[in-house]
Protein backbone atom coordinates (compact mmCIF):
# COMPACT_ATOMS: atom_id res chain seq x y z
CA UNK A 1 0.00 0.00 0.00
CA UNK A 2 1.09 3.71 -0.64
CA UNK A 3 0.61 4.99 2.51
CA UNK A 4 0.79 8.46 1.80
CA UNK A 5 -1.37 8.44 -1.45
CA UNK A 6 -4.06 6.58 0.89
CA UNK A 7 -3.73 9.13 3.65
CA UNK A 8 -4.37 12.32 1.62
CA UNK A 9 -7.04 10.20 -0.04
CA UNK A 10 -8.82 10.39 3.33
CA UNK A 11 -7.23 14.09 3.71
CA UNK A 12 -9.46 15.28 0.81
CA UNK A 13 -12.28 13.70 1.82
CA UNK A 14 -12.07 15.59 5.29
CA UNK A 15 -11.85 18.66 3.49
CA UNK A 16 -14.84 18.16 1.32
CA UNK A 17 -16.90 17.49 4.02
CA UNK A 18 -16.03 20.73 5.42
CA UNK A 19 -14.90 18.68 8.55
CA UNK A 20 -13.04 20.01 11.46
CA UNK A 21 -10.66 17.09 12.66
CA UNK A 22 -9.87 13.41 11.69
CA UNK A 23 -9.09 10.41 13.59
CA UNK A 24 -7.47 7.24 13.04
CA UNK A 25 -7.48 4.80 15.82
CA UNK A 26 -7.16 0.86 15.00
CA UNK A 27 -10.22 -1.14 14.89
CA UNK A 28 -12.42 1.74 13.20
CA UNK A 29 -12.31 3.57 10.27
CA UNK A 30 -11.32 6.89 9.50
CA UNK A 31 -13.91 9.51 11.98
CA UNK A 32 -14.20 12.74 10.64
CA UNK A 33 -16.15 15.83 13.24
CA UNK A 34 -18.37 18.35 11.64
CA UNK A 35 -19.77 20.60 14.19
CA UNK A 36 -19.61 18.77 16.99
CA UNK A 37 -20.44 15.19 16.19
CA UNK A 38 -18.10 12.22 15.23
CA UNK A 39 -18.85 10.64 11.84
CA UNK A 40 -16.84 7.55 10.54
CA UNK A 41 -16.36 7.39 6.75
CA UNK A 42 -17.93 3.88 6.14
CA UNK A 43 -16.83 3.28 2.73
CA UNK A 44 -13.00 3.05 4.25
CA UNK A 45 -11.73 -0.42 5.80
CA UNK A 46 -11.00 0.05 9.70
CA UNK A 47 -7.50 0.61 10.04
CA UNK A 48 -4.83 -2.19 11.28
CA UNK A 49 -1.92 -1.24 14.11
CA UNK A 50 0.13 -1.40 10.86
CA UNK A 51 -1.73 1.11 8.93
CA UNK A 52 -2.12 3.44 11.37
CA UNK A 53 1.81 2.96 11.55
CA UNK A 54 2.09 3.30 7.73
CA UNK A 55 0.12 6.85 7.87
CA UNK A 56 1.82 8.05 10.79
CA UNK A 57 5.17 7.60 9.65
CA UNK A 58 4.37 8.55 5.86
CA UNK A 59 3.80 12.30 7.12
CA UNK A 60 6.89 12.47 10.04
CA UNK A 61 10.36 13.59 8.68
CA UNK A 62 13.48 11.15 10.04
CA UNK A 63 14.39 13.98 13.17
CA UNK A 64 10.34 13.71 13.68
CA UNK A 65 10.53 9.73 13.82
CA UNK A 66 12.77 9.63 15.86
CA UNK A 67 11.48 12.65 18.32
CA UNK A 68 8.00 10.47 18.01
CA UNK A 69 9.71 7.02 18.66
CA UNK A 70 11.57 8.72 22.13
CA UNK A 71 9.25 10.44 23.62
CA UNK A 72 5.95 8.45 22.15
CA UNK A 73 3.68 11.54 20.96
CA UNK A 74 4.28 14.89 19.18
CA UNK A 75 3.22 17.58 17.41
CA UNK A 76 3.74 19.32 14.20
CA UNK A 77 1.71 20.88 11.47
CA UNK A 78 1.29 19.34 8.14
CA UNK A 79 0.86 20.88 4.63
CA UNK A 80 -1.19 19.25 2.44
CA UNK A 81 0.04 20.33 -1.35
CA UNK A 82 -0.74 23.93 -1.40
CA UNK A 83 -4.70 22.73 -0.50
CA UNK A 84 -4.77 23.03 3.58
CA UNK A 85 -2.67 23.24 6.55
CA UNK A 86 -3.29 20.63 9.41
CA UNK A 87 -2.49 20.32 12.90
CA UNK A 88 -1.12 17.21 13.62
CA UNK A 89 -0.77 14.80 16.78
CA UNK A 90 0.17 11.54 16.63
CA UNK A 91 0.31 8.72 19.93
CA UNK A 92 0.96 5.62 20.84
CA UNK A 93 -2.01 4.46 22.68
CA UNK A 94 -2.59 0.22 23.68
CA UNK A 95 1.24 -0.06 21.99
CA UNK A 96 -0.37 1.07 18.90
CA UNK A 97 -0.40 4.41 16.73
CA UNK A 98 -3.24 6.65 16.91
CA UNK A 99 -3.58 10.07 14.69
CA UNK A 100 -5.64 13.21 15.48
CA UNK A 101 -5.64 15.96 12.89
CA UNK A 102 -7.30 19.46 13.27
CA UNK A 103 -7.71 21.24 9.70
CA UNK A 104 -6.54 24.36 9.83
CA UNK A 105 -8.59 27.52 7.69
CA UNK A 106 -6.39 29.02 5.17
CA UNK A 107 -8.25 32.16 6.01
CA UNK A 108 -7.51 34.31 8.91
CA UNK A 109 -10.76 35.44 10.04
CA UNK A 110 -12.11 39.13 11.74
CA UNK A 111 -12.95 39.72 14.89
CA UNK A 112 -16.01 40.27 13.59
CA UNK A 113 -16.26 37.57 11.17
CA UNK A 114 -15.52 35.33 14.22
CA UNK A 115 -18.14 36.79 16.70
CA UNK A 116 -15.47 38.04 19.01
CA UNK A 117 -16.61 40.95 21.82
CA UNK A 118 -15.75 44.16 19.68
CA UNK A 119 -13.96 45.15 23.14
CA UNK A 120 -10.63 42.69 21.77
CA UNK A 121 -10.08 45.55 19.07
CA UNK A 122 -8.48 47.84 22.23
CA UNK A 123 -5.81 45.32 22.39
CA UNK A 124 -4.33 45.59 18.94
CA UNK A 125 -3.80 49.37 19.43
CA UNK A 126 -2.04 48.85 23.03
CA UNK A 127 2.09 49.80 22.75
CA UNK A 128 3.34 46.92 25.76
CA UNK A 129 1.98 44.59 27.89
CA UNK A 130 0.54 41.03 28.46
CA UNK A 131 -2.84 39.64 26.87
CA UNK A 132 -3.92 36.28 27.57
CA UNK A 133 -6.15 34.24 25.78
CA UNK A 134 -7.42 31.11 27.59
CA UNK A 135 -9.46 28.34 27.44
CA UNK A 136 -9.50 25.02 27.10
CA UNK A 137 -8.14 22.84 23.78
CA UNK A 138 -9.96 23.31 20.51
CA UNK A 139 -11.64 25.98 21.74
CA UNK A 140 -10.67 28.69 19.67
CA UNK A 141 -7.84 30.27 21.26
CA UNK A 142 -5.16 29.43 18.14
CA UNK A 143 -8.00 31.76 15.93
CA UNK A 144 -8.56 34.07 18.01
CA UNK A 145 -5.00 34.86 18.16
CA UNK A 146 -4.82 35.14 14.47
CA UNK A 147 -7.37 37.58 13.90
CA UNK A 148 -5.79 39.92 16.67
CA UNK A 149 -2.63 39.34 14.91
CA UNK A 150 -3.56 39.78 11.33
CA UNK A 151 -5.44 42.89 12.43
CA UNK A 152 -2.30 44.82 13.24
CA UNK A 153 -0.50 43.63 10.74
CA UNK A 154 -3.19 45.05 8.28
CA UNK A 155 -3.16 48.66 10.14
CA UNK A 156 0.45 48.74 11.55
CA UNK A 157 4.13 48.67 10.78
CA UNK A 158 5.46 46.41 13.06
CA UNK A 159 7.78 43.43 13.78
CA UNK A 160 5.44 40.55 14.75
CA UNK A 161 7.45 37.51 16.19
CA UNK A 162 5.45 34.30 16.79
CA UNK A 163 6.96 31.21 18.57
CA UNK A 164 4.37 28.34 18.14
CA UNK A 165 4.12 24.88 18.44
CA UNK A 166 3.21 24.15 15.39
CA UNK A 167 2.61 26.84 13.34
CA UNK A 168 -0.82 27.29 12.34
CA UNK A 169 -2.08 30.33 10.45
CA UNK A 170 0.11 31.45 8.20
CA UNK A 171 0.28 35.33 7.63
CA UNK A 172 0.54 37.16 4.56
CA UNK A 173 2.96 40.53 5.42
CA UNK A 174 1.20 43.31 4.59
CA UNK A 175 2.15 47.07 7.13
CA UNK A 176 4.00 44.80 9.02
CA UNK A 177 6.77 41.96 8.60
CA UNK A 178 5.83 39.04 10.19
CA UNK A 179 8.14 36.39 11.34
CA UNK A 180 7.21 32.88 12.59
CA UNK A 181 9.33 30.05 14.38
CA UNK A 182 8.02 26.87 15.26
CA UNK A 183 9.31 24.94 18.45
CA UNK A 184 11.85 22.25 17.71
CA UNK A 185 12.40 23.34 13.69
CA UNK A 186 13.64 27.05 14.01
CA UNK A 187 13.70 26.91 17.86
CA UNK A 188 14.81 24.40 20.75
CA UNK A 189 11.94 25.55 22.99
CA UNK A 190 9.51 28.44 23.59
CA UNK A 191 12.00 29.57 26.07
CA UNK A 192 14.88 29.86 23.97
CA UNK A 193 13.12 31.52 21.94
CA UNK A 194 11.99 34.04 23.73
CA UNK A 195 14.71 34.81 24.87
CA UNK A 196 16.54 35.29 21.72
CA UNK A 197 13.37 38.01 20.50
CA UNK A 198 15.14 40.65 22.70
CA UNK A 199 18.18 40.44 20.32
CA UNK A 200 15.32 40.26 17.16
CA UNK A 201 14.32 43.87 17.81
CA UNK A 202 10.43 42.79 18.16
CA UNK A 203 7.34 45.29 18.56
CA UNK A 204 5.20 42.29 18.85
CA UNK A 205 5.47 39.14 20.35
CA UNK A 206 2.97 36.06 20.31
CA UNK A 207 3.87 33.00 22.29
CA UNK A 208 1.74 30.09 21.60
CA UNK A 209 1.73 28.11 24.71
CA UNK A 210 3.13 28.82 28.08
CA UNK A 211 3.93 25.66 29.39
CA UNK A 212 6.73 26.34 32.70
CA UNK A 213 8.05 28.39 35.02
CA UNK A 214 10.97 29.78 32.52
CA UNK A 215 8.30 30.73 29.66
CA UNK A 216 6.17 32.33 32.04
CA UNK A 217 8.48 34.44 33.99
CA UNK A 218 10.42 35.70 30.29
CA UNK A 219 7.30 36.36 29.13
CA UNK A 220 6.23 38.90 31.41
CA UNK A 221 9.86 40.56 31.36
CA UNK A 222 9.29 40.68 27.59
CA UNK A 223 5.82 42.52 28.32
CA UNK A 224 7.35 44.86 31.15
CA UNK A 225 10.24 45.74 28.76
CA UNK A 226 8.18 47.49 26.07
CA UNK A 227 6.45 44.65 23.86
CA UNK A 228 3.31 43.86 23.50
CA UNK A 229 2.90 39.88 24.07
CA UNK A 230 0.03 38.05 23.48
CA UNK A 231 0.27 34.48 25.36
CA UNK A 232 -2.10 31.37 25.62
CA UNK A 233 -2.79 29.22 28.52
CA UNK A 234 -5.00 26.15 29.05
CA UNK A 235 -6.98 27.92 32.01
CA UNK A 236 -10.81 28.54 32.34
CA UNK A 237 -11.14 31.39 33.79
CA UNK A 238 -9.49 35.21 34.66
CA UNK A 239 -8.94 34.45 38.20
CA UNK A 240 -7.90 30.59 37.49
CA UNK A 241 -5.28 32.15 34.92
CA UNK A 242 -3.82 34.56 36.99
CA UNK A 243 -3.38 31.96 39.87
CA UNK A 244 -1.70 29.39 37.37
CA UNK A 245 0.77 31.97 36.53
CA UNK A 246 1.80 32.63 40.01
CA UNK A 247 1.36 29.16 41.69
CA UNK A 248 4.28 28.40 38.78
CA UNK A 249 6.91 30.39 40.60
CA UNK A 250 8.75 29.43 44.01
CA UNK A 251 6.72 30.63 47.14
CA UNK A 252 9.57 33.17 47.74
CA UNK A 253 9.47 34.40 44.05
CA UNK A 254 5.07 34.70 44.17
CA UNK A 255 5.07 38.14 45.61
CA UNK A 256 7.41 40.00 42.66
CA UNK A 257 5.26 38.06 40.16
CA UNK A 258 2.28 39.91 41.34
CA UNK A 259 3.69 42.89 41.57
CA UNK A 260 5.30 42.21 37.86
CA UNK A 261 1.83 41.15 36.44
CA UNK A 262 -0.41 43.57 38.16
CA UNK A 263 1.71 46.26 36.43
CA UNK A 264 2.27 44.74 33.08
CA UNK A 265 -1.31 42.90 32.37
CA UNK A 266 -3.72 44.45 29.67
CA UNK A 267 -6.26 41.61 30.49
CA UNK A 268 -7.35 38.31 29.82
CA UNK A 269 -10.06 36.65 27.35
CA UNK A 270 -11.41 33.08 28.26
CA UNK A 271 -13.16 31.92 25.90
CA UNK A 272 -15.34 28.33 25.05
CA UNK A 273 -16.84 27.71 21.72
CA UNK A 274 -20.48 26.58 22.03
CA UNK A 275 -22.75 24.89 19.88
CA UNK A 276 -25.17 26.86 18.06
CA UNK A 277 -28.66 26.14 17.51
CA UNK A 278 -28.61 26.78 13.62
CA UNK A 279 -25.69 24.47 13.70
CA UNK A 280 -21.94 25.02 14.64
CA UNK A 281 -20.32 27.32 16.92
CA UNK A 282 -20.18 30.23 18.02
CA UNK A 283 -17.42 31.65 21.07
CA UNK A 284 -18.55 33.07 24.39
CA UNK A 285 -15.76 35.08 26.04
CA UNK A 286 -15.22 36.57 29.92
CA UNK A 287 -13.03 39.47 29.26
CA UNK A 288 -11.08 40.90 32.03
CA UNK A 289 -9.46 44.27 31.80
CA UNK A 290 -6.56 44.96 34.16
CA UNK A 291 -7.58 48.23 35.85
CA UNK A 292 -6.59 49.50 38.78
CA UNK A 293 -9.23 47.32 40.73
CA UNK A 294 -8.00 44.35 39.33
CA UNK A 295 -4.21 44.96 39.62
CA UNK A 296 -5.12 46.03 43.58
CA UNK A 297 -6.50 42.44 43.49
CA UNK A 298 -3.91 40.97 41.91
CA UNK A 299 -0.94 42.41 43.91
CA UNK A 300 -2.76 41.85 47.05
CA UNK A 301 -3.27 37.82 46.49
CA UNK A 302 -7.29 38.23 46.08
CA UNK A 303 -8.06 36.73 42.71
CA UNK A 304 -11.25 35.36 44.40
CA UNK A 305 -12.82 38.44 44.15
CA UNK A 306 -11.65 39.22 40.39
CA UNK A 307 -15.31 37.56 39.24
CA UNK A 308 -17.28 40.22 41.25
CA UNK A 309 -14.66 43.35 39.79
CA UNK A 310 -15.60 41.59 36.27
CA UNK A 311 -19.33 41.62 36.92
CA UNK A 312 -19.53 45.16 38.10
CA UNK A 313 -17.71 46.76 35.55
CA UNK A 314 -19.66 45.89 32.26
CA UNK A 315 -19.41 50.24 31.18
CA UNK A 316 -15.69 49.87 31.16
CA UNK A 317 -15.81 46.77 28.19
CA UNK A 318 -15.43 44.02 30.48
CA UNK A 319 -17.80 40.89 30.48
CA UNK A 320 -18.38 38.27 32.75
CA UNK A 321 -18.69 34.65 31.21
CA UNK A 322 -22.57 34.26 32.47
CA UNK A 323 -23.62 37.78 31.42
CA UNK A 324 -22.11 36.75 27.78
CA UNK A 325 -23.76 33.46 27.85
CA UNK A 326 -27.40 35.38 28.96
CA UNK A 327 -26.59 37.24 25.91
CA UNK A 328 -26.62 34.61 23.41
CA UNK A 329 -29.61 33.35 24.81
CA UNK A 330 -31.57 36.37 24.11
CA UNK A 331 -30.30 36.75 20.63
CA UNK A 332 -31.52 32.83 20.13
CA UNK A 333 -27.87 32.25 18.84
CA UNK A 334 -27.34 29.43 21.95
CA UNK A 335 -30.34 27.05 23.70
CA UNK A 336 -30.66 28.00 27.84
CA UNK A 337 -29.48 24.67 28.31
CA UNK A 338 -26.47 25.24 26.74
CA UNK A 339 -26.12 28.05 28.48
CA UNK A 340 -26.58 26.32 31.87
CA UNK A 341 -24.15 23.28 30.91
CA UNK A 342 -21.59 25.78 30.02
CA UNK A 343 -21.23 28.36 32.76
CA UNK A 344 -18.87 28.02 35.61
CA UNK A 345 -21.94 29.66 38.03
CA UNK A 346 -25.07 27.37 36.47
CA UNK A 347 -27.21 28.54 39.74
CA UNK A 348 -26.16 31.84 39.17
CA UNK A 349 -27.11 31.85 35.70
CA UNK A 350 -30.24 30.14 36.45
CA UNK A 351 -31.33 33.04 38.37
CA UNK A 352 -30.65 35.69 35.95
CA UNK A 353 -32.27 33.64 33.17
CA UNK A 354 -35.00 33.87 35.72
Amino acid sequence: MDYLQTFKKILSMTIEQEASDLLISIGHPPVIRITGQLIPLIDEKKVTAEVSKGFAFALLTEPQKQKFLLEKEIDFSYDFDGQARFRVNIFFQRDSISLALRLISSTIRTIEDLHLPPILHEFTHKSQGLLLITGASGQGKSTTLAALLDEINHTKAMHIITIENPIEYIYQGDKSVIEQREVLTDTNSFANALKATFRQNPDVIMVGEMRDLETISTTITAAETGHLVFATLHTNSASQSIHRMVDVFPAEQQNQIRFQLAGSLLGVISQRLIPRINGGFIPVCEVMLCNNAISNLIRENKNHEIPAVIETSSKDGMISLNRALIDLVRRKEISPKSAIDYSANPMELKNLLG
